[in-house]
C-alpha cells in the first residue's frame, strides 16, 4: 500500500526502519517488482505494509511484509516471495 506522510510517521514510530523516499531512483524498479508501495528498510531487509482487517475498535492497521532479505555482508538485497513478519502497525 502507498502511505501518506502521517501513516509513514506512525509506522516509523512502531517499526525500527528507514523509509525509502519516493525521489529515490530505485523506487520505480521496486514498484515494477513488488507493486506500488511505500518501502521500508530494516535490519532484515526490504519491507512493505499491507492493509489488515480493522480491529474490533475499527482501527486501521497494516501487516509488515518482508519482500527482500539482506545478503552477504548486508550490501545487497535478494528478493523472495512476500513473507508476513507478524508485526502489525496501527495506521
Amino acid at each position: 500500500m502507498k502511505m501518506n506522510s502521517a501513516q509513514i510517521e506512525r509506522t516509523l514510530e512502531q517499526l525500527e526502519a528507514e523509509v525509502i523516499p519516493e525521489s529515490n531512483p530505485v523506487v520505480p524498479q521496486l514498484n515494477r517488482m513488488f507493486g506500488n508501495h511505500t518501502y521500508f528498510l530494516d535490519q532484515s531487509g526490504l519491507n512493505i505494509v499491507e492493509p489488515a482487517e480493522p480491529d474490533h475498535e475499527d482501527v486501521r492497521s497494516g501487516v509488515v511484509v518482508n519482500v527482500a532479505n539482506w545478503t552477504g555482508a548486508g550490501s545487497s538485497l535478494a528478493p523472495h516471495d512476500p513473507e508476513k513478519t507478524g508485526l502489525v502497525v496501527r495506521l
